[in-house]
């Protein structure tokens, strides 16, 4: 990991105010924490500076405040769940700038923990406005950011602090870096990816930045019935979206002339209504009835896809092969899952996973404790994944 400048270029870090940038965006209800994942992805960062002896400021942004406060969108209800989590107490500031925020970060002593209100509670974040970010540089000596997940935002806090203070990788972010570049950046080869979900419309830049990288791509879900459509195949009523079969097309053109496998289903789990255990049926994707939808691959299609798996060096993963959160149009999704779990477990395979499905789906499996990383970033997994440049990142690439 070399190519990022992380916490073990950044010194001793005793006395010093260190302005970590954290995804505290959790689900609430109220003034209740309901799942605290991102909480805990956090913590060993947080902890790791406090016991070196910094005073850790913790900069992160809540909701969709448009610049301005608003008390749905405070970070002060968080502060009992990270406090509880951390196993110390975590000090709250009424603003991320200002008379607030200086008066409670000149408190901190060595190995204190201090959480700013929302940054976008202020138009300047959003806008990346250079003022707001001395602001917000004044409170600190130097920058780390662990918020993967908003790396993808040119925001004061995610990419203009990187260029007022020595900038590092915190560990979460140094973890996810690591596994992206293993993924994609520098991969073991041969490389096969997994691409689901319901459109090929929300997914164009990233299949066709994908068959210029990868060895073998498999489509599933909703988007594999686009494709098998260009293809003149009957799809009955699944959702496809029929204007894009040009897409579609060139996709695959591109794929042959980069030499990329493109693995699609041969058989598919036909049913006549969208809801689980709808009365079901296994046919070949040359005999789907008119009145059928398609809602999941078929067991010929997970036995093609296992196979491609077991010559596979790595593996990256976005999206389910089906409808995934209805029984029993989960059991592509699960039995693929499963498989990529054991063949990373038994150490053959590197495997790396995100988007928001993608999560829910390999846990919902039981697999995703085994493969080797799951980005919980969404967005800006996807942009990395679609070769884009995240602002977040490039700030901290070493110079």
């Amino acid at each position: 990991m070399t190519a990022f400048r992380t916490l073990d270029d950044a010194g001793p870090l005793a006395g010093k105010r260190v302005l970590l940038r954290v995804d505290l965006n959790v689900p609430m209800e109220g003034d209740r924490v309901t799942d605290a994942t991102r909480i805990e992805r956090v913590v060993p960062t947080i902890r790791e500076i406090a016991d070196a002896g910094g005073r850790v400021v913790l900069l992160a942004h809540f909701g969709r405040p448009k610049g301005k406060p608003d008390p749905k969108d405070s970070l002060k209800p968080v502060v009992e769940t990270l406090s509880r989590h951390l196993g110390r107490p975590v000090a709250f500031a009424e603003d991320c700038v200002g008379e607030a925020a200086e008066t409670a970060v000149a408190a901190l002593k060595d190995g204190d923990v201090l959480l700013l209100e929302n940054t976008r509670y202020h138009p300047g974040e959003e806008k990346n406005d250079p003022a707001f970010t001395d602001a917000l540089a004044r409170n600190g000596d130097i920058y780390v950011n662990e918020a993967f997940s908003a790396a993808h935002r040119a925001h004061a806090s995610t990419e203009g602090l990187a260029h007022r203070l020595p900038a590092f990788a915190g560990r979460l972010m140094q973890a996810e870096l690591d596994a992206l570049t293993k993924g994609l950046e520098a991969p073991t080869r041969p490389v096969i990816a997994l691409v689901g979900g319901a459109k090929v419309s929300s997914k164009i830049d990233l299949l066709q930045n994908l068959v210029s990288k990868v060895d073998m791509l498999v489509i599933g879900g909703g988007m594999a019935n686009t494709f098998l459509h260009a293809q003149g195949k009957g799809v009955g009523k699944s959702l496809c979206e029929r204007d894009l079969a040009d897409t579609a097309t060139r996709i695959l053109e591109a794929a042959r002339a980069a030499d990329c496998r493109i693995i699609l289903p041969v058989d598919a789990v036909v049913a006549s209504e969208f809801k689980a255990n709808a009365a079901h049926e296994t046919v070949s994707v040359d005999a789907v009835p008119e009145t059928g939808m398609i809602l999941d691959a078929g067991p010929a299609s997970v036995a093609e896809i296992d196979a491609a798996i077991d010559t596979a060096a790595t593996l990256v993963w976005n999206g389910p092969l089906g409808a995934f959160e209805l029984t029993p149009f989960d059991a592509a999704t699960v039995a693929a899952a499963r498989h990529a779990a054991e063949r990373t477990k038994a150490g053959r395979l590197v495997s790396v996973a995100g988007g928001g499905d993608t999560v829910a789906a390999l846990n919902h499996a039981g697999a995703g404790e085994d493969f080797t990383y799951i980005s919980t970033a969404g967005g800006a997994f996807l942009e990395w994944l679609e070769g884009k440049e995240l602002p977040g990142v490039e700030a901290l690439r070493a110079k």
